[in-house]
């Protein structure tokens, strides 16, 4: 009876080793595909956003993280910036709304130099199915109607849901998470709004439009 629970307990471990190594080797051979399809899917949604004949940079290779929860909903915050011959074009933000009405949602915010939306895309959310996942694109168009819009259209006293005396359409039975999207992106604005020259690396240029000039 011993040698069989010894014979069993071997087999067993054979097992797992072999199992752990099928896995090591299934992910040292998938790892680079896994990070091309991620970098791709990445590219797809940068370019919903911004289109690639507005801009020849590597937007998911020219970034900035910041640090502000407040803004955000998180502390890592990463910013893809678009360019094109060296000139700022757009910046996407990794926005969070925190307080939607199933969790957060995780938002792609593109805001061009000029202040204006390039837009906004749902990238993840829990949302009740048939009432609040009308934000993602295959179910509505609710989203497409941040296209354009700015901190001065509309005004800023203006940005939020009908129901709380602003221009964006609320859900039928469904009016929080449509509100946790709108103020995350009028967040969102402020904050590219305030920080503008380090975002599109504006005081560079300046510094060095001064330059030329001097010399």
């Amino acid at each position: 009876m011993t040698k069989k629970i010894i014979a069993a307990a071997v087999l067993l471990s054979l097992f797992a080793i072999v199992g752990t190594g099928l896995v090591a080797f299934t992910y040292e051979m998938t790892k680079d595909q896994i990070a091309e399809n991620e970098r791709l899917a990445l590219l797809n949604s940068l370019q919903a956003l911004v289109p690639a004949e507005t801009v020849n940079n590597d937007m998911p290779n020219d970034t900035i993280i910041v640090d502000d929860k407040k803004t955000f909903g998180t502390h890592v915050t990463t910013i893809y910036r678009g360019r094109k011959d060296g000139d700022p074009v757009a910046a996407v933000f990794t926005s969070i709304a925190p307080d939607g009405y199933s969790g957060k949602i995780k938002l792609l915010v593109a805001v061009r130099v000029d202040g204006t939306l390039g837009g906004v895309r749902v990238i993840a959310h829990k949302e009740t199915p048939g009432l609040g996942d009308k934000i993602e694109i295959e179910k509505d168009d609710w989203i497409f109607d941040f296209d354009n819009k700015s901190l001065g259209n509309p005004t800023i006293d203006k940005w939020a849901v009908k129901k709380d005396g602003g221009i964006f359409d609320e859900f039928t039975g469904a009016t929080i998470t449509p509100r946790a999207i709108v103020n995350s992106v009028k967040r969102t604005l402020i904050y590219a709004s305030e920080h503008k020259e380090a975002i599109y690396d504006l005081d560079k240029e300046t510094v060095a439009e001064k330059k030329e000039g001097n010399s």
